[in-house]
């Protein structure tokens, strides 16, 4: 059963059956572009998704056909930034979450799932980046278009899209800032699967459920493990993975899996 958005209308924020969220960014008149509602309601709504017991998955999207996420207004952040000071900039960079909270800031250890609908590009792709698994439609283009106006990448481009893709892959898409398909999408592993339009909320949504229905406790410690991990020495990754590990063996969930795998001998 959808409930009714409770969030501010940039963003829709609608729980489904199943302990899925579906959260849509609500900007199609400006293809979907991160504006400053767009990101409070954002930031807004994953910390809300974070804290509710009752939900386990979280679906993105954007509203509308045409885009998912053009990336940042950049008009109105350039209004914004430029009658900061240097030392209010660098405050900004440390302690404000990165565009849309989920790239910077807001930590979600609950599985994330990208519905790419149209045009991801630049921020929009870091947006994407910051999600655990991303489907696309066949039209869907992508680019780190920033590029073109002397715009360097400030929210997990640089950083996560070597781990996605590749160093080559991340270098030549970051530098060149080329525009490209879906398919190619696909074939580097920026994509997990494209799917028909007429499919794409449907899959996700589906895909989601799958996800929830699962015992969660390791699911969530696990994301964190692989997510803390990157860039890490090896021994350091190893000592984590099993700290998290040993969070969970006392709970619950664990202790009816046991269970149940008892009951199949």
């Amino acid at each position: 059963m959808i409930q009714p958005n409770e969030l501010p209308a940039a963003v829709r924020y609608e729980k489904q059956a199943g302990g899925v969220v579906l959260i849509t960014i609500n900007n199609a008149n400006r293809e979907n572009c991160i504006d400053e509602a767009v990101h409070e309601g954002l930031c807004e709504a994953w910390v809300k998704f974070r804290k509710d017991p009752e939900l386990n998955v979280a679906v993105l999207t954007g509203a509308g056909e045409k885009s998912f996420c053009s990336g940042w207004d950049i008009k109105g952040y350039a209004k914004r930034t430029s009658t900061l000071s240097l030392n209010e900039l660098r405050e900004r960079a440390a302690y404000e979450p990165g565009l849309g909270g989920l790239t910077r800031g807001v930590e979600v250890y609950k599985p994330i799932i990208a519905a790419i609908n149209g045009y991801c590009l630049a921020g929009g792709m870091e947006l994407a980046m910051a999600c655990d698994i991303r489907f696309s439609v066949p039209e869907a283009q992508f680019g780190v278009l920033n590029r073109r106006w002397d715009i360097g990448c400030e929210s997990g481009l640089t950083q996560r899209l070597p781990h996605i893709v590749g160093l080559g892959n991340a270098l030549d898409l970051i530098l060149s800032g080329r525009q490209f398909t879906a398919e190619e999408a696909l074939r580097i592993n920026f994509l997990n699967q494209v799917v028909p339009r007429e499919a794409l909320l449907d899959k996700a949504l589906e895909y989601a459920r799958q996800i929830a229905a699962l015992p969660q406790a390791s699911l969530r410690t696990d994301k964190e493990s692989v997510l803390r991990g990157l860039g890490r020495p090896l021994q350091d990754g190893l000592w984590m993975e099993n700290t998290l590990w040993n969070s969970t063996v006392h709970s619950e969930e664990l202790e009816n899996g046991i269970s149940r795998f008892g009951a199949r001998q």
